[in-house]
């Protein structure tokens, strides 16, 4: 993690998103990169979401309320006056949205959000079915990082936790994370454009089926997470 902190210190503008489905720990993973970035290199952070999931007293939070008017598209315009360095869209859920948060980046802001595909590819596809164009996503988008969280096994146990078992009764869980960035997602944008581009990147599939094959994780996470998905 500490090799993303430096990465997200390093950038001044652009977007990075974190593709997810639902229960897959990405308000842990985007407060994590919040509240490190906004502690360690004292970046001016605001937060638009619905609801507020983490209180958090070292950036500035807005709740989303539909029915007062503050939408994400007009509190991310009523955000841009303030000039955060980083701001994080709790979800990018419209064609307005993800147009203001492009917007935001090419005007000089880090923008952090998530969108809800199967994969990491699945971003850029999103975008352009917002009606972002591909110059703007090439110019914008930095990295996409897909996320589940899977069930471990128990190191002192085979198969299921003897109830002596000091990991007996505690959730034994982990995060594995598919990262497109660079020149993977330089190729993936050039493959949504129609031109052919052969993408090479370390998958979710496959850093499951590792973790499966090493006695990491369990393997009915196999058929949960890669065997369901190829099915949509």
């Amino acid at each position: 993690m500490e090799c993303v902190f430096q990465f997200i210190n390093k950038l001044k503008f652009r977007c990075i998103y974190v593709t997810l489905s639902t229960g897959s720990g990405k308000t842990t993973t985007l407060y994590s990169l919040l509240n490190e970035t906004s502690h360690m290199f004292h970046r001016n952070v605001i937060t638009l979401e619905d609801p507020i999931e983490k209180e958090n007293d070292l950036v500035l939070q807005v709740q989303v309320n539909e029915k007062a008017g503050v939408s994400y598209s007009a509190g991310l315009k009523a955000i841009l006056r303030h000039d955060p360095d980083i701001i994080m869209v709790g979800e990018i859920r419209d064609a307005e949205t993800a147009k203001i948060a492009v917007r935001a980046a090419l005007t000089g802001h880090l923008v952090l959000s998530t969108m809800h595909t199967r994969d990491a590819q699945g971003a850029v596809y999103r975008l352009a079915e917002f009606g972002v164009n591909m110059m703007e996503i090439e110019q914008t988008l930095v990295a996409v990082t897909a996320q589940r969280l899977v069930e471990l096994n128990c190191p002192y146990c085979e198969g299921e936790c003897s109830p002596f078992c000091y990991g007996y009764g505690r959730w034994k869980r982990a995060s594995v994370f598919e990262l497109l960035a660079g020149r993977a997602l330089n190729a993936s944008i050039k493959k949504a454009r129609g031109e052919g581009s052969l993408v090479k990147y370390r998958t979710l599939k496959e850093v499951i089926t590792k973790g499966i094959a090493l006695g990491y994780i369990k393997d009915t996470e196999y058929s949960r997470w890669v065997q369901d998905n190829a099915e949509i």
